[in-house]
């Protein structure tokens, strides 16, 4: 008999939020602060391993680029700060049924935690650009964590911890657009690990990852969730 499900765990860019390519833009920032030259074998070999990490957290992606550990804090400090400028700028949305599906699950009584790969000043920037602030009962970045985001369990875990909204791992659902949030989610041992296409990673990606269930997007997760136990 399988669990039910008490607590939701949602990641934002990619699953309930639509930044349009600002990560992208956000890294050209990043790589220009450290003298990558734009339009560079190097550059373009970087902004693919960024493509290809898209879900994990920056600043272990800027570890992996930059090596020395002051050069990815470096890194990592200007990709934030761009990115914030262009979260102000408006340049994020809600993707589409996002707010809806957060709304549902709180209704049918799941206590909902947003997390995220980036600073917590980037997602404060991104939930204040929103309106969103007070739409889920906690929000988590890796720094809440211990400082370790995806692929390690640890948000996921924590969101567990903190809340106290389930009796067991098995009674969380998952839900990103990464193979990092897939994995993050198996790690944890949550009950549904829900892939959305609507984000980085394709669905063999999700699949390859671990997913229990891809889904067109997080609109779905609330029917799912539904179903699953009974």
């Amino acid at each position: 008999m399988n669990a039910h499900i008490k607590l939701a765990v949602l990641d934002m860019a990619g699953t309930t939020v639509a930044d349009g390519g600002l990560v992208e833009r956000a890294f050209a920032a990043a790589a220009g602060e450290l003298g990558v030259e734009p339009g560079s074998p190097d550059h373009a070999a970087k902004l693919d391993y960024v493509r290809a990490t898209m879900g994990e957290s920056k600043i272990s992606v800027f570890r992996h680029l930059f090596g020395a550990e002051d050069l990815a804090r470096r890194a990592n400090t200007a990709f934030e700060k761009a990115y914030g400028e262009l979260v102000d700028g408006g340049l994020v949305a809600p993707l589409a049924g996002a707010r809806e599906a957060i709304d549902e699950l709180r209704a049918d009584g799941l206590t909902v935690v947003l997390t995220t790969g980036f600073a917590r000043v980037t997602q404060d920037a991104i939930l204040a650009a929103l309106g969103w602030r007070d739409l889920a009962d906690l929000t988590l970045c890796p720094a809440d964590a211990g400082g370790r985001g995806r692929p390690y369990p640890d948000m996921v875990l924590a969101a567990f911890l903190r809340t106290g909204a389930a009796d067991s791992v098995r009674e969380i659902a998952v839900s990103g657009d990464t193979a990092y949030d897939m994995r993050s989610g198996v790690r944890a041992g949550a009950g549904i690990v829900a892939g959305g296409r609507t984000g980085a990673h394709d669905e063999p990606a999700l699949r390859d990852a671990g997913a229990t269930h891809v889904l067109p997007s997080v609109a779905e997760l609330p029917a799912l969730i539904r179903g699953f136990g009974s």
